[in-house]
């Protein structure tokens, strides 16, 4: 599980980018890069790290079900998970 401060980052990230995607994209439209400059640099999309919804882990997430390979184990081995069954042949 990753610290609290950590992922709290990341939501905090998460809602910058949201509030300001609109502004980004009209400056990015028109190519005002000294106003593009002065937004915060947290409103930038690529500083969003995938993390696994539940425990925060930045590696081995899943994007189709936002997981991390731990999670995803222990939640369709529980039967947590519609759809999903162990292997076997």
């Amino acid at each position: 599980m990753s610290k609290k401060s950590i992922i709290a980052r990341q939501h905090k990230r998460e809602r910058m980018v949201a509030k300001f995607a609109d502004l980004r994209a009209k400056l990015k439209k028109e190519g005002d890069w000294e106003a593009l400059d002065k937004l915060p640099k947290n409103s930038s999309a690529v500083r969003l790290k995938n993390r696994c919804q539940l425990t925060g882990r930045p590696k081995g997430y899943m994007r189709r079900f936002g997981l991390s390979r731990n999670v995803f184990r222990l939640m369709a081995l529980d039967g947590k998970i519609p759809g999903i069954t162990k292997a076997s042949w």
